[in-house]
């Protein structure tokens, strides 16, 4: 409710504050607090740390306010400024987390950084889970950007596009996360196409469900004393079955196919 002049450093302003703020508390709890406080200019006496009434002013129209004929009015309505304004860290937070249903922490994360932020949503607009993306984005890409000196996620050669293919290459069982982590070493270095690097790489997921069915009917056989152990409560031997099908499958089996056959054997 007032106006302070004569401060020249932050000192000042800071005792001009605590100064202002006591004499406020202390006419309210006196009960002067509208007689003593209200619209005014005060001068802050350096000497004595203390301010004073210079002048009081009615309203803002005391402050020689008036129009100037030269401008033309200016009207803004609610709407323009909705339009007008961009989207806020805050606003875009709460939105990711509503939107995406992803965590605060990954959303803070997202939008601290506006390029981050349009990435982010670049990949989930290609129609991956938010989740994913988050997790792709801010753990598996950026640590390679970092490793590779690279702190501008526009200068990322993997591109949102790109990053999507791989998720969604994950989502759909066609390679299984070490595989996407290979598949991103390799989209780091070179431009080629994700499913052509898949080919590449041979990190394709075996989804036949025939052919890990004669796998898995293989290994049981060849392992019937173990077959038995399990089924007398040794259940700690499913993982050893497990990893016998992916030895034999040289890793390419698709671990919840092969975990809902073996369970079904078994």
């Amino acid at each position: 409710r007032v106006e302070i002049k004569n401060l020249n450093s932050f000192r000042h302003i800071a005792k001009a504050i605590e100064y202002e703020v006591e004499r406020h508390i202390e006419a309210y709890e006196d009960g002067t607090y509208e007689d003593e406080v209200y619209l005014e200019t005060r001068l802050f006496d350096v000497n004595k740390g203390i301010t004073k009434s210079m002048r009081g002013k009615e309203d803002s129209a005391d402050y020689r306010y008036f129009p100037d004929p030269d401008l033309l009015p200016l009207e803004i309505d609610e709407e323009t400024m909705n339009i007008e304004i961009p989207e806020l860290p805050d606003e875009k937070k709460e939105r990711f987390i509503k939107e995406y249903g992803i965590k605060e922490y990954d959303a803070i994360v997202l939008t601290s950084d506006l390029e981050m932020a349009h990435f982010y949503e670049e990949v989930v607009s290609c129609g991956v889970s938010g989740k994913n993306a988050v997790n792709y984005l801010t753990t598996e890409l950026l640590g390679r950007l970092k490793k590779a000196g690279i702190f501008d996620i526009k200068s990322s050669p993997i591109s949102a596009k790109t990053l999507a293919e791989v998720i969604k290459r994950v989502e759909d069982g066609t390679i299984n996360g070490k595989g996407a982590k290979d598949l991103l070493d390799l989209l780091m270095e070179e431009v080629v196409a994700v499913d052509d690097a898949i080919e590449r790489l041979g990190i394709k997921q075996m989804n036949d469900e025939g052919a890990l069915i004669a796998i898995i009917d293989e290994i049981l056989e060849k392992n019937s004393d173990k077959v038995e152990e399990y089924r007398n409560g040794k259940e700690k031997l499913f993982g050893f079955f497990v990893g016998q099908v992916m030895k034999a499958t040289k890793g390419s089996a698709n671990p919840q196919a092969v975990n809902k056959i073996l369970k079904e054997k078994l």
